[in-house]
């Protein structure tokens, strides 16, 4: 952001955040998109860099489509962790506050993001080395699942009321950064020589992580406490109950909204990634390209979005893109099977990097929003991180075996169809709320 940006940020009315100063919101904003971007980092590259060699590296006994269905199978252990992560941080978020939090999940997913670099193969381990990779991603996933939510919740309860959506969305807009990183990195060890990539070059950015997490840690350990959360009194003694009996149904319209948001993006960029190349036979380094490339539009367009629904509202950008996402599905399959790479690097672009943000980059402030502040960050992460899990989590193993049983992609439209259709129809019953106050 500029520093007029900044400025106007800081310096009009809030109705969230009124006992924060202005170098204070600042400090949470910058913190919290840098240690969102490392965290991103450290859960995407492994999705990047599992369907490239780990089938070779950690299951070299299976035949190659059995393989790689056992490489989404662990990639989708780190989701299955994550409601597990949003029920246990978002209990300790709403009870002892959002920073610790932030620095408890961005020390423990650095951590296991190392100790994956580190790992033995199965030519040197045997199962221990696969049964070890599942339990680090495991890891990462609970990390992630506490992470993903305490941000935001930063970001928006210390916003101007008319700024919320794009403060939310700036923190939205690190996830893409995060994967921007992880995809230069995976572009850049994708080009080495086969022997080089299986013996070391696939370490090296898992290693990384190691000087990212430390800026992390410096940053956040600098902020204060939302005074939001300060301000709203005593918390639930088990938010989770609170949150499930008082607010089912915003945590039903989470749940099913965010299916349809993580399964589009997975299904058109990480899958892509294994479909195309094992599949298609595409270059490595083109499919890599066209997720760097949709990524960094991305980043641009979630600022833009966010602010974009301070002014027209949350819901209605959501819906369109659902919406587009569902029809896109229609087309996408069959412009990545031409293997032109211009044709592929603008449909990737286009779903990842436009419709998708419509979705992303709009959630980070309605979905917290239909929640008060004593239980918000349990009944988030509880409709959020159960909704990632069904979607996102799951939805490369059920492409690549829908694939497997029926030879086609057309199975793969028909499921992401499906979930777009319960998402229109959840967010049917939600309520607009970009001109309203937190609750409290």
């Amino acid at each position: 952001m500029t520093t007029n940006a900044l400025d106007d940020y800081d310096d009009r009315a809030a109705t969230g955040g009124v006992g924060q100063t202005a170098s204070s919101r600042r400090r949470i904003l910058i913190a919290g998109t840098i240690g969102t971007a490392i965290e991103w980092y450290d859960f995407f590259i492994y999705g990047l860099i599992a369907p490239l060699v780990f089938d070779q590296l950690f299951f070299p006994k299976f035949d190659q489509l059995t393989a790689s269905i056992a490489v989404f199978a662990t990639f989708a252990v780190g989701f299955l962790a994550r409601p597990l992560g949003g029920l246990v941080f978002g209990h300790f978020g709403d009870r002892l506050g959002r920073k610790s939090v932030l620095l408890c999940t961005l020390l423990m997913m650095g951590l296991a993001t190392m100790s994956i670099g580190l790992l033995p193969t199965y030519a040197n381990a045997g199962v221990v080395a696969t049964v070890a990779l599942v339990a680090l991603r495991f890891l990462q996933g609970f990390a992630l699942g506490g992470e993903s939510t305490a941000a935001i919740l930063m970001a928006i309860e210390t916003a101007p009321g008319h700024r919320r959506g794009f403060s939310a969305a700036v923190i939205q807009a690190a996830g893409p950064v995060g994967v921007v990183l992880a995809s230069f990195a995976a572009l850049a060890i994708s080009r080495l020589p086969e022997a080089d990539l299986l013996s070391w070059g696939w370490r090296v950015p898992f290693l990384i992580s190691a000087v990212l997490v430390a800026l992390g840690v410096y940053m956040r350990l600098r902020i204060e406490e939302s005074a939001t959360f300060r301000e709203a009194g005593e918390s639930e003694t088990v938010p989770a109950v609170e949150a499930i009996r008082g607010h089912w149904r915003p945590i039903l319209i989470v749940f099913f909204a965010e299916i349809a948001q993580t399964s589009y993006f997975y299904l058109t960029a990480i899958f892509t990634i294994s479909f195309a190349t094992r599949q298609l036979g595409v270059q490595k380094d083109v499919i890599t390209q066209a997720v760097l490339f949709a990524n960094l539009v991305g980043l641009v367009a979630m600022p833009l979005i966010g602010a974009w629904s301070d002014r027209i509202g949350r819901k209605r950008l959501f819906l369109a893109g659902v919406v587009l996402a569902a029809i896109s599905m229609f087309a996408f399959y069959g412009v990545v099977a031409s293997r032109d790479t211009l044709l592929i690097t603008g449909v990737v672009i286009l779903a990842a990097g436009i419709i998708h943000p419509l979705m992303f980059g709009t959630e980070g402030s309605y979905f917290p929003e239909l929640f008060p502040t004593r239980i918000r960050f349990t009944g988030v992460s509880i409709g959020k991180q159960f909704g990632t899990v069904l979607g996102g989590g799951i939805a490369p193993l059920v492409a690549t075996s829908l694939f497997a049983q029926t030879g086609s992609t057309y199975a793969i439209t028909g499921y992401y169809v499906a979930l777009a259709c319960a998402a229109m129809i959840a967010l049917g019953f939600a309520h607009e709320t970009s001109k309203s106050r937190l609750l409290g």
